[in-house]
């Protein structure tokens, strides 16, 4: 039987790990079309159920937040998008978290003063969260693992859109200032459908212009 040089079998060996390793990273994280964001119920910064099936139809913007990071500022920026787009279907949501240098230290009453203070946030937040390692709450699990936009959470203020179907429809990280994805945003709020004009809004909004009209 002829011999097979051992670095043939050692370069062949390493190979094959490699690959499998590859295949099962790419098995990991492959997206599971059975779940989407709107499957699960958050914590509200007050202690009540939040469950994300409410905005079903709608935009989500979810958000690991932090008070002492950097990144803090960027509480204004979401704010900013809020106020310009909540009419149009989008909903920010802010989920403070310790997990990135203990940068969220405070109680939810202390984080939710915080932000009201500094940045007078509307939208909603939810109580601190953990949203890495073993103890991840199951959202964040979804998210890094079987979204389509999977990935370890790399810092505070990592940015997940959803799309009113409830599956992520982009990603952005840290860095990312709210106001820059605003185009993102608009071209998704751009498929949604229109909201129907009720009878009772056509019918004051008919008078006013009949009462401008006369006053001209």
């Amino acid at each position: 039987m002829p011999l097979i040089p051992i670095a043939i079998i050692v370069t062949f060996t390493i190979g094959a790990l490699v690959i499998g390793s590859c295949h099962a990273a790419e098995d990991e994280y492959a997206p599971n079309l059975d779940k989407k964001v709107h499957d699960f119920t958050l914590t509200a910064n007050d202690g009540t159920e939040y469950p994300l099936a409410q905005h079903k139809g709608q935009l989500i913007l979810l958000v690991n937040t932090a008070s002492r990071c950097g990144f803090t500022d960027q509480y204004s920026g979401l704010q900013e998008l809020y106020q310009a787009y909540a009419d149009q279907g989008l909903v920010v949501i802010a989920l403070p978290s310790n997990d990135f240098m203990g940068q969220e230290p405070g109680t939810n009453e202390e984080i939710a003063a915080f932000c009201q203070t500094n940045f007078s946030i509307t939208f909603p937040l939810m109580a601190r969260s953990v949203v890495r390692g073993s103890d991840r709450i199951p959202l964040y699990d979804y998210l890094i693992k079987e979204s389509h936009f999977p990935g370890k959470i790399t810092w505070n203020f990592n940015k997940f859109l959803v799309g009113p179907d409830g599956y992520v429809i982009g990603r952005f990280g840290s860095r990312v200032k709210p106001e820059s994805i605003k185009p993102t945003i608009e071209d998704a709020l751009a498929t949604l459908p229109k909201k129907e004009t009720s009878e009772k809004e056509s019918t004051e909004s008919a008078s006013q212009e009949m009462v401008d009209s006369k006053s001209e």
